[in-house]
């Protein structure tokens, strides 16, 4: 099957784990805005034990883009960890702050 047949070739999927001082610190919205920006499709939410979790979907660079945009995150935010896992593509379409 050539890549024109399959409009997911090429396309990567990374569920992330975000830990630090990641929330009250605009970290959803900076990193909703920087997926659109690099036309990423996923999800972002804030989790109760105070980490942010994000899956992004979409051409490997524009997704390997929005990992370094995470690894610092918007003013205001500190990272001291980032878990990165692979995942199949799903076809994810746009980019949400999940609730």
């Amino acid at each position: 099957m050539s890549d024109d047949a399959n409009p997911q070739a090429g396309t990567i999927r990374r569920l992330v784990r975000v830990r630090g001082r990641v929330q009250g610190v605009w970290f959803r919205r900076a990193t909703r805005d920087e997926a659109r920006a690099h036309a990423v499709a996923g999800w972002v939410r804030n989790c109760p034990d105070g980490s942010v979790e994000a899956v992004f979907e979409g051409p490997a660079s524009a997704v390997e883009a929005l990992l370094a945009f995470v690894r610092r995150g918007p003013p205001g935010a500190r990272v001291d960890q980032l878990e990165i896992a692979e995942q199949p593509p799903r076809g994810e379409q746009g980019f949400s702050i999940a609730r």
